[in-house]
C-alpha cells in the first residue's frame, strides 16, 4: 500500500490507531491528520485538573519522540474538506490533497449547539478542545457566578471544579434528574445530594429562556418560569453530536454515527471509523449504540489496526467507564439499559458503594462509587461472561472471587461438554 493509511483526528483513538498499526507490523506510511495545532492530548482532565490550575499544561497522550521514532507523520492544522472515496484522497482545505489506501475516520463529537437569545454572548462557553478549557479556566479568573446547562458528566465535573475553586454555581438540568442517560437513579441521587452538600445548586425540570447580557457580555440565565440566575459565565454541556458530515458526504451509511461492522469497517470496506462517530451493534447487549468513552475509543482504534494487516477479530471489548466529580470516583463497566433489578453492596452514607444490575438473572453491568475493587472484579466477571447470581453479589468481594475462580476453573469442562 504505496500510500499507507491516513488518520483524521488526532484524539485518544487515532494516536492509539496509529500506534496500533506500528505495533502490529505495518511498515507502511501512516498519516495522522489533526485540526488542531497542539500535539495529541488527555482529555479528561480538561473538565477537572486543567480548569482550576492556572499553570497546568495540557497531558500529551505520547511524547513528540513518539510520532519521529515509529514513523508516524502527525500533521496538525489540516482541515479535510472532502473525502473522495473513489479517487482514495482526502481534500485539504485551502488547497491540496492527500492519497490513501485505506482511511480511518477518528473524527469524534461536538458539543450540541444551544439555541436561545442571547447564546451568542460573549462568556457562553462549551468544553471539547484544549482551546475551550483555556478559555473557560479564563473566565472563570473573572467570574463569581457561573451557570452550567446540563446535568451530564462533563457539566457536573465541571461544577465541582469550580465550586471546589470558590465560585457560585448553578447547574440547571431540563429533566427531572441529573445523569439521565449514563447512570441508575440511585446514582444520580447520591450525586445530587454530595454537590448540594458542597453549595452548587442544582435546579432540574428547569430550562433556560433566555441569557442577558451587558456590553456584549452574558450576565445572566433566564428561567422558564422567570427566575434571574446572575452569570459571567454560561458553559454549555447538553450533550455532543458525532462528527459524520466528511463521511455522509462520501456516501458512507450513517445511523447515529458513521455505521461500521464488527471489524471497524464502514460500508466502504477501505474506509474504517472508530471511537466517538461510530456507531456498531453491540455484541455484549445486541443493540446498536454509540459509545463516547477513552476506553472504546482506543479498544475500536487497536481493532481497526488489527483488521488493516489482515485479521478477522471482532469486536468483544467489554465497555467501562469513569467520572470524576468532587470526591467522587465514578466507574462503571457494562451497558445497564433494559435492567430489572439491581444489588447494593457498600453503604450510601459513607460514599463508597456499588449497583449491581440485573436483567432476569443476568448482571448486566456494575456501577460503582469509590470501590475501584468492585468495578475492577466486575471486569473480569464481564470479559470472563461470568454472571454471578444476586445472592453471590450479596457475599460481598470475597464470595464474588471464589465464585469467578471456581467459574474459570470449570470453563475447560464446559467447553467440551
Amino acid at each position: 500500500m504505496k500510500n499507507g493509511v491516513v488518520i483524521v483526528g488526532a484524539g485518544h483513538a487515532g494516536v492509539q490507531a496509529a500506534a496500533s498499526l506500528r505495533e502490529e507490523g505495518y511498515d507502511g506510511p501512516v498519516v495522522l491528520v489533526s485540526d488542531e495545532s497542539e500535539l495529541p492530548y488527555h482529555k479528561p482532565p480538561l473538565s477537572k485538573t486543567f480548569i482550576k490550575d492556572q499553570e497546568a499544561k495540557p497531558q500529551p497522550l505520547r511524547g513528540e519522540a513518539f510520532y519521529t521514532g515509529s514513523a508516524i507523520d502527525y500533521r496538525p492544522g489540516i482541515m479535510v474538506e472532502r473525502i473522495d472515496a473513489g479517487g482514495r484522497k482526502l481534500e485539504i482545505a485551502g488547497g491540496g490533497v492527500l492519497p490513501f489506501d485505506r482511511l480511518i475516520l477518528a473524527t469524534g463529537s461536538r458539543p450540541r449547539i444551544l439555541s436561545l437569545p442571547g447564546s451568542d454572548l460573549s462568556g457562553v462557553v462549551s468544553l471539547r478542545s484544549i482551546a475551550d478549557a483555556r478559555l473557560i479556566r479564563e473566565l472563570s479568573a473573572l467570574s463569581e457566578d457561573v451557570v452550567i446547562l446540563g446535568g451530564g458528566f462533563i457539566g457536573l465535573e465541571i461544577a465541582a471544579t469550580l465550586k471546589a475553586a470558590g465560585r457560585k454555581v448553578t447547574v440547571v438540568e431540563a429533566v427531572d434528574r441529573l445523569l439521565g442517560r449514563a447512570v441508575a437513579p440511585v446514582i444520580a441521587s447520591h450525586v445530587r445530594q454530595r454537590l448540594e452538600a458542597m453549595g452548587v445548586r442544582i435546579l432540574s425540570g428547569t430550562t433556560i429562556a433566555r441569557l442577558e447580557g451587558e456590553n456584549g457580555n452574558v450576565s445572566a440565565a433566564i428561567t422558564s418560569s422567570g427566575e434571574r440566575l446572575p452569570a459571567q459565565m454560561v458553559i454549555i454541556g447538553i450533550g455532543v453530536v458525532p462528527n459524520v458530515e466528511l463521511a455522509q458526504a462520501a456516501g458512507i451509511a450513517i445511523a447515529n454515527g458513521i455505521r461500521v461492522d464488527q471489524q471497524m469497517r464502514s460500508s466502504l470496506p477501505e474506509i474504517l471509523a472508530i471511537g466517538d462517530a461510530a456507531s456498531y451493534r453491540h455484541w455484549f447487549t445486541g443493540g446498536d449504540v454509540r459509545l463516547e468513552s477513552v476506553q472504546n475509543a482506543t479498544d475500536q482504534a487497536r481493532l481497526a489496526a488489527r483488521t488493516i494487516v489482515g485479521h478477522a477479530d471482532a469486536f468483544a471489548a467489554v465497555p467501562w467507564f469513569w467520572s470524576d466529580i468532587g470526591d467522587m470516583k465514578l466507574q462503571m463497566v457494562g451497558l445497564t439499559s433494559g435492567g430489572d433489578s439491581h444489588v447494593v453492596l457498600g453503604d450510601l452514607a459513607e460514599n463508597k458503594f456499588s449497583i449491581y444490575h440485573y436483567a432476569a438473572n443476568r448482571l448486566l453491568g456494575i456501577e460503582s462509587v469509590n470501590r475501584p475493587g468492585d468495578h475492577m472484579l466486575g471486569r473480569k466477571m464481564l470479559g470472563a461472561g461470568f454472571s454471578p447470581t444476586p445472592q453471590t453479589v450479596a457475599t460481598g468481594p470475597d464470595g464474588l472471587k471464589a465464585a469467578l475462580a471456581a467459574f474459570q476453573q470449570d470453563e475447560p469442562a464446559r467447553a467440551t461438554g
